[in-house]
């Protein structure tokens, strides 16, 4: 045994590897998994050094002479007993000598037992880290180890060999056989997951597009007569990838703003849209139509506030400019039609209504142009319910 101790700031350093149990002011235990490793490693051709330093080992700490010992130890015990002879446990091993010597066939089942450990414990260990890989902060959550060990103890019959791979999974005996009584609940949870799931994606997808959980328990509680609180909607929406994208920003939107050609005009209304002078007040704004299969079309119209009558109106399958200037068009062509002398439009500071194009239209019909506040859709409120009936 090496005489070198280890101070308190070292034996912190050392308990932050992953091939470290424990440490203490005079030695320092392995894992299971690192005495495997460095087997493997050791009959590449690889120094004890070597290893220790690949592993995240400061050997200057450690100290040669106590690699040097724990290699040995390490070889010595594989080569009389196989992977068991590495465990680390004083209850498997009482030091007596054996009275008799093993037959061929006690060698040979428990060279197949040390096969079939071996199987299991590299496929748990290749898992383990395709998992870590994908969580945060390359923690395991203890269910998915379960899983994990309940597959291959099914699959190899491993029965008596649980124990090994709880170990190596850094997860409790205990809890895996709780995991397994606890089956038939999960089976239950599992079901009732699928009846909530059915129930979020119809609200997910009502009406053609797709909604956040705040939308969906809306829509859940007021036309469906379901309530879910919002957590649970969230836990389902996370556990079945169930997403709902982000709108992306609208590129002409970010073109108007850089080149500031889109200009916004005052508020000529303010609210006052009852002025009782047929065709002076003109209320505008384009409504989204979803259809079958998701798909959508656009819906631009012009409302006399006076009278409540539709004046014109365009249907278009895409919101471009021109289903905006193709409702004025309709306006002023409309023999029935007949508009006052300081007839204006109101709409909203939409980027189509802030377009150069659409503004020197309206000059050259002679109307004016009047927007709301931004964000504000009470300025335009006769316009806006009467899309949304």
């Amino acid at each position: 045994m090496s005489k070198i101790r280890f101070s308190k700031d070292e034996i912190v350093k050392l308990s932050k590897n992953k091939y470290v149990n424990k440490v203490s002011e005079k030695s320092i235990t392995y894992t299971n998994e690192f005495k495997i490793h460095f087997i493997a490693e050791s009959s590449k051709g690889k120094t004890s050094r070597v290893i220790f330093e690949e592993a995240g080992f400061d050997v200057d700490i450690i100290g040669m002479r106590r690699v040097d010992c724990a290699g040995s130890r390490w070889r010595k015990a594989y080569k009389d007993n196989g992977v068991l002879g590495l465990d680390d446990t004083r209850r498997n091993n009482c030091g007596r000598p054996r009275k008799r010597k093993i037959t061929k066939d006690e060698i040979i089942s428990r060279q197949n037992a040390e096969i079939e450990y071996l199987k299991a414990e590299i496929e748990l260990l290749k898992k383990l880290e395709l998992q870590e890989r994908q969580v945060k902060k390359s923690k395991v959550i203890a269910a998915q180890a379960f899983r994990l060990i309940e597959s291959l103890a099914n699959k190899l019959s491993l029965g008596n060999l649980i124990k090994q791979l709880c170990n190596v999974a850094n997860v409790s005996r205990s809890g895996y056989y709780n995991y397994l009584k606890s089956k038939n609940n999960r089976k239950n949870r599992e079901k009732q997951d699928e009846i909530i799931k059915n129930n979020v994606l119809k609200a997910f997808n009502y009406r053609g597009y797709k909604k956040g959980s705040r939308s969906i328990k809306m829509i859940l509680k007021e036309r469906f007569n379901i309530i879910y609180s919002r957590k649970r909607i969230q836990r389902i929406m996370r556990k079945f990838n169930i997403i709902c994208p982000i709108r992306k920003p609208n590129p002409y939107k970010r073109i108007a703003k850089a080149t500031k050609e889109h200009t916004v005009v005052p508020n000529l209304l303010n609210r006052n849209f009852k002025q009782k002078v047929p065709g002076k007040v003109l209320l505008t704004d384009i409504t989204y139509l979803p259809y079958s299969n998701s798909n959508m079309a656009y819906l631009s119209t012009i409302k006399d506030a006076s009278t409540n009558e539709i004046l014109a109106y365009n249907l278009s399958d895409r919101i471009t400019l021109d289903i905006v200037t193709n409702t004025i068009h309709k306006l002023i062509t409309n023999s029935k039609v007949k508009l006052a002398e300081d007839a204006f439009i109101h709409s909203d500071q939409g980027s189509h209504y802030t377009s150069p194009t659409f503004q020197k239209l309206l000059k050259s019909k002679n109307l004016g142009q009047s927007m709301s506040r931004r964000g504000n859709c009470w300025d335009n409120a006769p316009q806006e319910s009467f899309l949304d009936t």
